[in-house]
């Protein structure tokens, strides 16, 4: 090969690792915390996640020692469930947060189930009814899902007729991100819609976002999933869809193939063929 044809071919794959670079970079700066894969990674932070969870709150004193994402709770007979975000602290209460962008669910009977999963989990062998730990279901959603024109909508249960609390140790709290009442709470979710990393508004929060988009060690963390995903690893992306078994799992990856240029129509021939399979391998 002459010297000329080669420095045409260098060239060429030179530009084209830089295209893709770009292509990478693009996809991981559109990227928001309303999407649940960018929120498990930015979340699966002890400090970060303290930021939310204090605000969602309302206690400033909330100290989270363990944070666990995308945490699946297996079952023998039953559906599995895999939780966005799973958090415990000091107090030994446990909080799940979980991000819906659908608007076609049953929102109320997929927050039982969350409290469920969690409940059948943390009851272990031996136990008393009154160890079990405290649980907060954090649903937040893009929409006003339930129509309440509040940021925060959390659910009270009461005996019929009465004001007497029935305190049953699970707690569900809806927040939604499409109503600002001008609260902290109203303020961290349009933080969550933008995800602006020169936004520092946010302190632990903001850091972490700050760090996944700007900062080196955090691209390439981002950049290696998009890639591990979307770029010669697809298949392996596939693969670890069909494993979930979860159509919610795809919305991720649904998100990025747009963000990254590929048309509706692939996206739709990519997740048909995904059923087939699905549907042979039952």
């Amino acid at each position: 090969m002459d010297e000329t044809r080669h420095s045409d071919i260098y060239a060429r794959e030179t530009d084209s690792r830089i295209r893709h670079r770009e292509f990478l970079l693009q996809g991981v700066e559109d990227l928001t915390l309303l999407d649940d894969t960018f929120m498990r990674i930015a979340l699966n932070d002890i400090e970060a996640c303290q930021h939310v969870i204090r605000i969602l709150m309302d206690d400033p004193s909330i100290e989270i020692v363990e944070v666990r994402s995308q945490y699946r709770i297996s079952k023998l007979v039953s559906k599995d469930a895999v939780l966005d975000i799973l958090a415990e602290d000091t107090q030994g209460r446990v909080y799940n947060l979980e991000i819906q962008r659908k608007t076609t669910l049953d929102h109320a009977r997929r927050t039982r189930r969350y409290n469920a999963m969690v409940d059948a989990e943390y009851l272990e062998k031996g136990k008393e009814y009154n160890e079990m730990p405290e649980v907060y279901v954090i649903y937040i959603s893009e929409t006003d899902i339930w129509k309440t024109r509040q940021t925060e909508s959390p659910v009270e249960k009461h005996f019929k007729g009465q004001m007497t609390e029935y305190d049953d140790g699970q707690h569900t709290i809806y927040i939604n991100a499409a109503i600002n009442d001008g609260s902290p709470k109203a303020a961290l979710m349009q933080y969550f819609k933008t995800c602006d990393p020169d936004d520092m508004s946010q302190g632990a929060l903001s850091r972490r976002v700050r760090y996944l988009k700007r900062e080196k060690g955090g691209i390439e963390e981002m950049c290696e999933y998009s890639e591990r995903i979307f770029n010669g690893g697809r298949e392996e992306g596939l693969r670890e869809g069909r494993r979930e078994g979860r159509w919610e799992e795809r919305q991720a990856m649904i998100h990025l193939m747009r963000a990254q240029g590929i048309d509706e129509e692939t996206i739709e021939k990519i997740l048909e063929n995904l059923k087939e399979e699905e549907a042979v391998s039952v």
